[in-house]
């Protein structure tokens, strides 16, 4: 088995991709690493597989993946983990923003600290206020949902993985902000953090806009609700569902028996579907079936599911009779 697989998933970077394998190059000469680079081609429209053709002709190491169409980071690292055969594997921005000098102690982390992922922290950031003010925000949000609390850079492109842990989570969606959540899932739970050097761009200009931190937040829900709830659905819906109904219930009840009171006692009362309390009770009773039910459906999904079984074992022993 290889020492290290450098995955690096890309859109549009043909400047910064001869400098960029250079740089690798030295790094892992200068450690005697045995290695190899998959570069991912995220559908780029610029020369960018052209250069990474070039590279490849010149370094035997150098392996490569070019999507038809622009399909986002997460398919690219899914399709860059189940390529890679390092021991370790290296995930970095194309942009030169992550300095490969930093892969000899991420490394180390992993091979003799023993973690299953170390993620990057870019403590001094060179980017403008309109995204580093969000990205706080966000972090200490995913903080907060993850439970991973030593964490302050989810997002940072820069991380090193033993083997295991690239070979049993699902990147998707845009789900590559959460890894070390994806990872935590999956039993991979000895997660660290290096601060790493945060480099300006030299080349081109960054591919994402302000629209990330809007579905990242949403990702990080839909994230926590599948960690939580993804295999028991009905724990929460059917719950919520008849805490709804029970209340719409005892609600039309009360509305009931206070009209009965009023006619046995010869009170003049208005019809009950005058007062406002009945639809309310009404509406809460249908929404209160409504997510029993939905609780019920997602229970029989999930049960028919091919992964409903699917469980991170991490050793066996077999004892032969």
């Amino acid at each position: 088995m290889l020492d290290i697989s450098v995955v690096i998933p890309l859109y549009n970077e043909a400047e910064s991709l001869p400098e960029l394998h250079q740089w690798i190059v030295r790094v892992m000469n200068e450690n005697h690493y045995t290695y190899e680079v998959i570069f991912i081609d995220d559908g780029s429209t610029d020369s960018s597989w052209q250069v990474i053709c070039n590279i490849s002709m010149k370094d035997s190491n150098v392996r490569a993946i070019k999507f038809r169409r622009n399909y986002g980071k997460s398919p690219a690292l899914f399709c860059g983990f189940r390529a890679a055969e390092g021991n370790v594997v290296i995930t970095m921005d194309a942009d030169l923003q992550d300095s490969p000098n930093e892969i000899p102690e991420l490394y180390r982390m992993i091979v003799e600290e023993g973690y299953h992922l170390v993620s990057g922290y870019k403590q001094k950031r060179y980017d403008p206020i309109s995204k580093t003010l969000p990205t706080k925000l966000f972090n200490a949000t995913a903080r907060r949902v993850s439970g991973i609390r030593n964490l302050h850079d989810f997002n940072c492109g820069l991380k090193a993985y033993h083997h295991d842990v690239v070979k049993n989570i699902e990147v998707y969606g845009e789900m590559h902000r959460y890894i070390p959540y994806l990872a935590k899932n999956a039993g991979f739970d000895k997660i660290g953090e290096k601060v790493v050097l945060h480099q300006a761009r030299k080349y081109g200009k960054s591919k994402f806009g302000l629209n990330r931190f809007v579905n990242g937040y949403l990702d990080l829900i839909t994230l926590w609700f599948l960690s939580k709830f993804g295999k028991k659905p009905m724990h929460v819906f059917g719950f919520l569902g008849s805490i709804t109904f029970i209340i719409g219930f005892i609600a039309t009840i009360i509305i009931g028996a206070d009209k009965l009171i009023a006619i046995i006692g010869g009170h003049p009362q208005r019809l009950i579907t005058d007062t406002p309390y009945f639809y309310i009770a009404l509406t809460m009773m249908i929404i209160g079936t409504q997510l029993f039910v939905a609780g019920f459906l997602g229970d029989l999904i999930s049960r028919n599911a091919d992964s409903r079984n699917d469980y991170q074992i991490d050793k066996t022993i077999h004892v032969e009779a």
